[in-house]
This record gives C-alpha cells, sequence and structure tokens, in this order.
C-alpha cells in the first residue's frame, strides 16, 4: 500500500492485493475494518472476520459433475476478421490501448432497461453487463461464427450449503459465463443476451459451485479468455464510502485500465456506474458509438467522458 499526500492537503491511498488472498468483497472489507480502527481506535469491528478457507475446499475424491464453460484447457483459437486465426484477447493485447471511459446515470440506465421487454425484470447490473457484451462485440467486427463469451464475477457467499460466515476475506466468488454465437448476439434485441446473463447467474447453486471447486484441482484448466469479455463488478464494494478520519474519497477507481471492463462506483451518486475497458483506437471509437446510440442526443453528450 502507498500513501501520496498532496499539497492540497488531500492524499492518494494506493492498495495492491493479491486475489490468492482475498476477492473484491474481501478487500473491501479489509478497508473498511483500517479505516474503522483509524477512525474508531477503541471500538470493536463491526464486521468481525472469518478466515478459514477449508470451508471451499474441493471434494476427495473431485466430482466434476458439470460442464464450465468459463473454463479451457485446449489451445484452440477462434477465427478473427476475415483471414486471421488466433485468440481475440491476444490480439487486443498486442495492440495500443486507450482507456474508455462512459458514465450512465440513474435516468440512462432506466433508458436502457426501457429497451427490454416490460415483463423481462432484470438488475442495473445484468442490463448493462449485456448491453456491454453486445457493444464489444459489435464493435470488433468479428466473424457471425465465432462464438463469444461474457464472464463476470458472482459472489457464492449465500449460494453455498452452508453460507459462508459473514466477514469471510478468502475468495467467495465463482465466474459465471454467457456465452452465443457473435451472429445471435448482434442481431437480437438485449433480451436475447439479457436472458443468457440471467441464466448464467441461476445455475450457480451449491451443486454447481462445487463442481467447479473440484474442476479447478486439474492445474491445467485455465479460464478461457479467448473470446472472451470479462466484466467485474466494483459499484457494489462500497469503497467509495471510506472514511480514515478525513472525509470519504472524491473520486475511486485502477490505477490503470485494462481490456478487462469494471463497473465502477460515482461518488455521491449511488445509482450511476462508470464503465471503463480499454481498447485499440479505432475499436474503442465504435464501443463508443454503440454504447450511447440508444441515448438521445443530449443524454449522449453527457454519457462519453
Amino acid at each position: 500500500m502507498q500513501v501520496t499526500n498532496l499539497r492540497c492537503g488531500g492524499m492518494i491511498l494506493c492498495t495492491a492485493i493479491n486475489h490468492c488472498l482475498c476477492d473484491g468483497i474481501g478487500t473491501s472489507q479489509f478497508l473498511n475494518a483500517w479505516a474503522h480502527i483509524t477512525s474508531n481506535p477503541n471500538s470493536d469491528l463491526p464486521i468481525k472476520p472469518f478466515h478459514t478457507r477449508h470451508v471451499l475446499k474441493p471434494r476427495s475424491p473431485p466430482q466434476v459433475t458439470f460442464t464450465h464453460p468459463m473454463f479451457s484447457d485446449s489451445n484452440i483459437t477462434p477465427e478473427f476478421g476475415e483471414n486471421s486465426c488466433f485468440a481475440l484477447n491476444k490480439y487486443l493485447q498486442s495492440q495500443p490501448l486507450v482507456a474508455t471511459s462512459i458514465t450512465f446515470n440513474s435516468s440512462q440506465i432506466l433508458t436502457l432497461k426501457s429497451k427490454i421487454t416490460p415483463s423481462q425484470k432484470c438488475t442495473t447490473f445484468e442490463a448493462l453487463a449485456s448491453h456491454t457484451w453486445q457493444a464489444w462485440v459489435k464493435s470488433l467486427n468479428v466473424s457471425y461464427l465465432v462464438k463469444v463469451k461474457l464472464l463476470f464475477s458472482v459472489n457464492i457467499r449465500k449460494r453455498v450449503k452452508p453460507e459462508l460466515s459473514e466477514g469471510y476475506y478468502g475468495n467467495g466468488f465463482v465466474l459465471g459465463c454467457a456465452e452465443t454465437t457473435v451472429k445471435d448476439l448482434v442481431t437480437n434485441n438485449l433480451c436475447h443476451g439479457l436472458k443468457l446473463v440471467q441464466q448464467a447467474k441461476s445455475c450457480l447453486d451449491d451443486d454447481y459451485i462445487r463442481s467447479m471447486i473440484d474442476m479447478l484441482e486439474d492445474k491445467k484448466v485455465k479460464t478461457d479468455l479467448s473470446v472472451s469479455l470479462v466484466i467485474s463488478q466494483w459499484s457494489k464494494f462500497g469503497l467509495e464510502d471510506l472514511d480514515f478520519g478525513s472525509g470519504k474519497p472524491l473520486q475511486m477507481g485502477p490505477v490503470t485500465s485494462d481490456i478487462y471492463c469494471l463497473f465502477l462506483p460515482i461518488v455521491k451518486d449511488p445509482d450511476s456506474v462508470r464503465v471503463l475497458i480499454s481498447l485499440p483506437q479505432n475499436i474503442a471509437q465504435r464501443f463508443e458509438f454503440y454504447m450511447t446510440e440508444f441515448l438521445d442526443i443530449d443524454q449522449d453528450l453527457d454519457a462519453v467522458e
């Protein structure tokens, strides 16, 4: 961790925590505990830490009873463009990248949800994730035959049996995986991608999660990033409310942007979400267009930072 003091009297707190130690929720609990002790040194922690990691240990012998499309142990790579055949994310990382940041306020999120049939209820994350996935794939100009995936983190603390104790600091998440062909994703309305996201979440019960844990005992298994958009939701961690005694932060986010997509909170505006991702310049411009084309002109000007 590093603290940079600014001449204006403010400071920048930079943290780096290895994912082998804990997940985003665990990181948030640690930082909130640190802030609480700093501001109230004589008080007890509001959430007592729970460090017993064996509650998510694999079974013996392992019992992989489901297919898990978010993982792969093959080197098969998809077709990209007209004549090339290689992993899409490797291609993206080989190019100079520019950070793309698009903020959606509560009104714009409601407008996005209105594009979904009234009978299809959804959360803000589900609507924005499916929309971001569709816009990302449209901007890449990939062959219609390619199968694309959306990977996103899902908190399993209340999905496993028994539930994990409050204060669990380890990795209490798994990856949800929605997959479809480029053609089906980009030629259908948002409902198609949304249903896939919801199905990917609904299948994550205790049996499925335990099967996934057992599968990961095979060290050859890797997360399939070949043609996958990865979204991590930071907007619900509460890090924008940290107070070490000098007030809450004015800004919260990563030090750098990557090809992995982050949903970030907006300070003092809990109903808004900032979408952050890095892409090659020409792709970034198309991505911004597809992300905001559903908005009217005034909203569009406000949405792209």
